[in-house]
């Protein structure tokens, strides 16, 4: 069975306007919450949502069944939000959320500004040693 081209959005709103339902709703919160965090850059890379501020910083990622918040340096933010699961390179852990499972505002916002924080203190996580 062949794999399923996507073709990537043009733009980050592009992104979210091609989502429905509570997908919809929640990337477009989490991107709220993200942008009231800090100044940060955002662009499509890899097919979905990805933050910059001195190297990545987090992606927002939605599937069919879930979505997932990722963090470059997530497993140093596993104080703010315990559900984060390590895995892949770097020190990233991920978020993974679904129709029945949400995250607060606030508690993104916090995830947002300790990831930027580590980004400006230790600089671009693919580029340092841990």
């Amino acid at each position: 069975m062949a794999m399923k081209k996507v073709v990537p959005a043009a733009s980050p709103d592009a992104y979210v306007a091609a989502l429905d339902g509570w997908r919809k709703s929640l990337v477009a919160s989490l991107r709220k919450a993200t942008h009231s965090a800090g100044t940060l850059e955002e662009r499509i890379k890899w097919g979905h949502l990805v933050f910059f501020h001195n190297g990545p910083v987090l992606l927002i990622r939605a599937e069919d069944t879930r979505v997932l918040f990722g963090f470059w340096r997530g497993k140093r933010l596993r104080e703010i939000e315990p559900r984060l699961k390590p895995g892949g390179k770097f020190e990233m852990a991920t978020l993974v959320l679904d129709a029945s499972t949400t995250i607060l505002p606030e508690t993104a916002r916090a995830l947002v500004k300790e990831a930027v924080a580590l980004n400006r203190k230790l600089g671009d996580p693919t580029k340092t040693a841990t």
